[in-house]
């Protein structure tokens, strides 16, 4: 790729269209009235690349190199990266040790015991998985996070009234977060008590990996687990193996807790009376729980990269 190995000083071409993959991100302001991003290399980019490593987990060398290009190209969540004011913008997030709450730490308000409504859009759907398997995902997902705290879901049977509203829509859809085609944003939630969940259309949606046999398939239960955590207040966490770390591989599943994930949403809400501490809330990511195997790892690069470079308009 021709950002690889870049760093100040250089001046690589379409390094303005990787400026604005990162304003999108937060990492960097608007540039001011009828000035646009350029291509240099320069220091504010620079900043802009060792806040995004650290924000990452990354090494912080402010230089392009492989393991943050990896990141880079892999597909991700929609939702912001770090705190109120960080990176020159203004990001409405409040960074507490390696978890994140949204600005204010919104949570959800109802008397106890708690209890949150979700639905599905009747409109906004996908075709080519079964509704009663998309509903066991979200299901299982939904029990993770109730697993940890005194919440619980429930299915809705009316839309428009339901706490939680889920659907998959493509590019442009009023928000003022469009989505960008297949392999780049997967999906975005809103803050608490907002409710809003979408997933984008453009994707190739999975529950079950030896079904589904596209090589750019998303496992729709990770990435329903990641974004519940935004509907429930937590931004994203810098640590890899958290269901709230923003990025997710293709044909990979990232489905456990980890104690980020619990001490940021037990910080919100408190703990359910029959939490019990784990020690897989501490391991490193078990095979199917977030590693690509060492056979696909060229095989995702290759995939993710071509996604990227065609978000970017290389």
């Amino acid at each position: 790729m021709r950002f690889l190995h870049a760093q100040k000083g250089t001046h690589p071409d379409g390094m303005a269209d990787l400026k604005r993959y990162f304003r999108r991100f937060g990492y960097l302001p608007i540039p001011p009235e009828n000035l646009n991003f350029t291509d240099d290399f320069d220091d504010q980019f620079e900043q802009a690349l060792l806040l995004y490593q650290k924000n990452l987990g990354l090494s912080e060398t402010g230089k392009l190199d492989f393991k943050t290009m990896t990141v880079i190209v892999s597909p991700r969540c929609g939702v912001g990266d770090f705190t109120d004011g960080a990176g020159g913008g203004d990001h409405g997030l409040k960074t507490t040790r390696r978890f994140a709450f949204f600005y204010g730490q919104p949570r959800w308000v109802r008397s106890p015991p708690m209890i949150l409504t979700y639905a599905f859009s009747p409109t906004y759907v996908i075709d080519y998985v079964g509704m009663p398997e998309i509903k066991a995902a979200f299901a299982r997902a939904f029990e993770r996070w109730s697993a940890a705290i005194p919440v619980n879901f429930t299915e809705a049977d009316e839309y428009s009234t339901a706490d939680i509203r889920i659907g998959w829509y493509s590019g442009d859809h009023g928000d003022g977060e469009a989505f960008d085609g297949q392999l780049g944003v997967l999906a975005h939630a809103f803050s608490p008590e907002n409710g809003r969940f979408h997933l984008d259309a453009a994707e190739r949606w999975a529950v079950d990996f030896d079904e589904e046999k596209s090589k750019a398939a998303i496992d729709l239960e990770s990435v329903a687990t990641h974004e519940i955590g935004h509907v429930l207040g937590l931004a994203h966490s810098s640590v890899k193996e958290a269901i709230m770390y923003p990025s997710l591989s293709p044909r990979t599943k990232k489905l456990e807790l980890r104690m980020d994930d619990v001490e940021g949403i037990q910080s919100l809400y408190g703990s359910n009376p029959n939490f019990r501490y784990d020690s897989r809330l501490e391991s490193d990511l078990s095979s199917g729980r977030g590693i690509v195997s060492q056979r696909n790892k060229g095989l995702m690069w290759s995939v993710m990269a071509m996604a990227v470079v065609a978000w970017l308009g290389f």
